[in-house]
């Protein structure tokens, strides 16, 4: 059986990480058996130091996207079977627009503004022994900050950030319109990548300063109300 190894559930939601959820809400659109193994100490063991990977018949695949790439050439693009070479070629690079863009403003609301941080804080290491607590949140949120400004959406100011997070959200909404999915009645790799986003700020716990420009469209959260029924009933409170 694949093993999905992700952080395990915080925010409300059954994985903090929107790669982590991309790829196991993959799984279960397409119907494919998997266990999560969730725990932070995991990130250690991670090939490339970062969560999710699976284990596979003993072989490890790291990077949501790689494990896209292989789970869909073993059984044959289950959620893109009936799309086009137009339609596929779209779902990826929106996928990838998803993951390189707006993923990064979900950091920044998360780790970089003190609003954000504080929730962050508390719900990542509150259970982190007394001496552990004082020391380990600042650097963990040091690091992350630094691959922010590596990447370079942590140049921008806070301003440009939330209208950078605004305008890939609104585009969102258009291309979805009234549709059950973005290609019509059957949900794609991108509506797995995009519920791991948008569900982050629809029905977080964690009320970050970006989450109102998903509410304030309601294809988008009724999207991921209809992702959460069918995929999540009891694990995404709706």
């Amino acid at each position: 059986m694949i093993k999905l190894y992700g952080f395990g559930p915080s925010f409300g939601m059954p994985d903090p990480s929107s790669f982590v959820l991309k790829v196991n809400c993959y799984m279960r659109m397409a119907n494919i058996e998997f266990e999560s193994v969730n725990g932070q100490e995991y990130l250690r063991k991670a090939p490339k130091g970062k969560l999710p990977y699976v284990e596979w018949d003993g072989q490890i695949i790291p990077d949501s996207q790689e494990i896209l790439n292989v789970l869909d050439e073993k059984y044959g693009r289950p959620l893109e079977k009936d799309l086009n070479a137009e339609q596929q070629a779209q779902s990826y690079l929106l996928t990838k627009s998803l993951d390189e863009n707006l993923y990064w403003c979900l950091v920044y609301s998360r780790w970089g503004r003190e609003d954000g941080w504080e929730v962050t804080k508390d719900a990542l290491f509150s259970s982190l022994p007394g001496p552990l607590k004082l020391i380990v949140p600042s650097l963990v949120r040091r690091g992350v900050v630094k691959k922010l400004e590596q990447h370079g959406m942590g140049m921008h100011s806070d301003e440009e950030i939330q209208a950078i997070a605004k305008q890939s959200i609104d585009a969102l909404a258009v291309l979805l319109g009234d549709k059950p999915y973005f290609f019509g009645d059957k949900p794609s790799n991108l509506d797995a990548t995009a519920f791991g986003i948008i569900v982050q700020l629809t029905h977080s716990d964690n009320d970050i300063v970006i989450s109102r420009f998903a509410k304030a469209h309601q294809n988008l959260v009724d999207f991921c109300v209809r992702i959460a029924n069918a995929y999540y009933p009891e694990e995404i409170n709706v």
